[in-house]
């Protein structure tokens, strides 16, 4: 029996590897990535172990908007070293004021209504600031303001301010893992932020 036919095909299951590895990776790169929760802030919505998929593509046409769940890397200042990403929800986009009263938010100088807030015993927790820290900002340009579900777990925009849309990932739109899970994130609506203030 000759080599010949044995080298072939062990030259296409290597090409095939390559082939599917090139396209994973590219797929991950710039595509969709999964994501791994690895924090208790975007309780009830995300629970730590939950798996999300992370659109890295619709971004470049479709630009985050206020209730997008993003996976993004935090400032350096506040990284302290660690690479794991966060995952928040975008309160406030570029040119918006943002401002914390009485334990609510703000848009605008509008109170959005925020369903997704994690509650205890019915009651859904209060948005309160950082300790000692800023209640009103102005998201700068090319920027987005963020804060966790889980309003008292999350180290977010009242720690470390807007953050840059350069250090987003992406969009997180699916929950796939564990499977009893698996469900398209819903994107909440604010239709109190397209009338006018009274």
């Amino acid at each position: 029996m000759s080599q010949r036919p044995a080298l072939g095909c062990a030259f296409e299951v290597l090409e095939t590897l390559v082939l599917t590895v090139l396209i994973f990776f590219g797929i991950q790169s710039f595509v969709a990535q999964p994501f791994k929760v690895q924090q208790g802030s975007m309780e009830n919505t995300l629970q730590p172990e939950q798996y999300v998929l992370v659109d890295k593509l619709s971004p470049r046409w479709d630009a985050y908007a206020i209730g997008d769940i993003i996976v993004f890397n935090p400032p350096d200042s506040w990284a302290q070293g660690s690479t794991v990403p966060f995952i928040k929800r975008v309160i406030g986009i570029a040119g918006d004021e943002v401002e914390l009263r009485d334990g609510l938010v703000y848009v605008n100088g509008i109170e959005i209504d925020e369903p997704y807030i994690f509650t205890r015993d019915g009651v859904p927790q209060e948005s309160l600031p950082a300790a000692g820290g800023a209640t009103h900002w102005v998201v700068p340009v090319d920027e987005l303001f963020v804060m966790g579900d889980h309003r008292q777990d999350s180290a977010d925009s009242r720690n470390f301010g807007p953050i840059e849309v350069s250090h987003v990932v992406g969009r997180a739109w699916l929950r796939y893992w564990p499977f009893n899970t698996f469900t398209i994130l819903p994107v909440p609506t604010y239709p109190e932020l397209a009338s006018p203030a009274p």
